[in-house]
């Protein structure tokens, strides 16, 4: 039988708050060349209401010593950016911060945002994310027959705002 190698850790949202968290992979050396330096990838989650609070109990399949975190915090007409670090069974908001670009995307027309690579293992550096509900928006993956690489799109909804968000190395900051 396969065992699950992992952590958990809750947070408690108050009401009107969701809150969602994702780990920072850093690319290995040998896929760096055709690949992003980071990817993102979302916890796995569950809720439990207490009162007017969401209890959520996050996941982390086989942790790193210490983890990297973004900690996305949605309310009503603003999202809180933090990042965190996992050490043993604590998170510790981080002081150092990671450069994080993010924006809100939006436009009175369907569209396509951004082509972007996966690696290997098909993680992607962007995150889409639909304020409202707090769900990704799902990429549509094809292979670039020029290229011979595995690539994504987003389909956006015209009239709707959508929060996206990348890891970056410091020099490419700008």
């Amino acid at each position: 039988m396969e065992s699950i190698q992992g952590k958990y850790f809750s947070i408690t949202d108050p009401q009107g708050v969701s809150t969602v968290i994702y780990r920072i992979n850093k690319t290995e050396k040998e896929y760096l060349q055709n690949a992003p330096k980071y990817t993102v990838e979302r916890l796995i989650s569950s809720e439990e209401l207490k009162g007017d609070l969401k209890k959520k109990t996050f996941f982390i399949d086989e942790p790193e010593y210490e983890e990297q975190l973004v900690i996305l915090s949605f309310g009503k007409e603003k999202v809180v950016v933090n990042m965190g670090i996992l050490e043993e069974n604590k998170i510790k908001i981080s002081r150092k911060p990671v450069p994080i670009k993010f924006d809100t995307l939006y436009s009175e027309e369907e569209t396509e945002y951004k082509e972007f690579k996966y690696t290997p293992n098909l993680k992607r550096p962007i995150s889409i994310i639909d304020p409202e509900t707090t769900e990704e928006v799902k990429p549509i993956l094809y292979i670039d027959k020029e290229t011979n690489e595995i690539k994504g799109k987003c389909k956006l909804k015209p009239y709707k705002s959508y929060f996206a968000f990348e890891i970056r190395d410091k020099k490419d900051e700008n």
